[in-house]
């Protein structure tokens, strides 16, 4: 990286930062001893974020062209998840309370392969095939999130796939 008029691409954590050249900014190379220091200090620097696919055998694969979850920048978007059997990949039996129990589980397995946890979920959203099964449901998600609940939003629907009662889509952030 030093010495060169070259633009270098390093990665700090998860950013990637792009050097500028001498050329870019002469004077910077001049009063700075670490070229990369500086750069941040000064956020002369550009920069790209990073995303993150995840991905985790513990939940459901996708059913169709989608991630389980996708992570930027310390924010992670989990895709709607139903009640499907990891291992099978068959819809579970039992009502709303079991359907949401699954679902739950699905969610705290990717939370977990991104390293996180329910106390990071900021915002979920919860798709009913029927809103009088909001109580029965509420009554599962409520053991899952006791203290803190997220910001969430539920809807009835007028279909969900492969016929399911419920479907859940998790914001966690960092």
């Amino acid at each position: 990286m030093y010495g060169s008029d070259r633009r270098r691409t390093l990665f700090v954590g998860k950013t990637r930062i792009i050097s500028i050249s001498r050329d870019e900014n002469p004077g910077l190379h001049k009063r700075c001893s670490s070229r990369v220091f500086c750069l941040l200090l000064r956020s002369n620097f550009k920069y790209s974020t990073m995303k993150r696919i995840i991905k985790t055998k513990l939940a459901p694969a996708a059913i169709g062209p989608y991630s389980q979850a996708v992570e930027v920048n310390g924010t992670l978007y989990i895709s709607g998840q139903i009640p499907l059997n990891p291992e099978t990949m068959t819809v579970i039996e039992g009502g709303i309370q079991e359907q949401t129990e699954q679902v739950l589980k699905n969610i705290g397995a990717i939370l977990a392969e991104a390293g996180y946890s329910y106390a990071d979920v900021v915002k979920s959203t919860c798709l009913l095939s029927d809103m009088a099964n909001f109580k029965a449901m509420n009554e599962v998600y409520g053991k899952y999130y006791s203290e803190n609940p997220p910001a969430r939003a539920a809807f009835a629907v007028k279909d969900l796939p492969l016929g399911v009662l419920i479907e859940i889509e998790t914001i966690a952030a960092k």
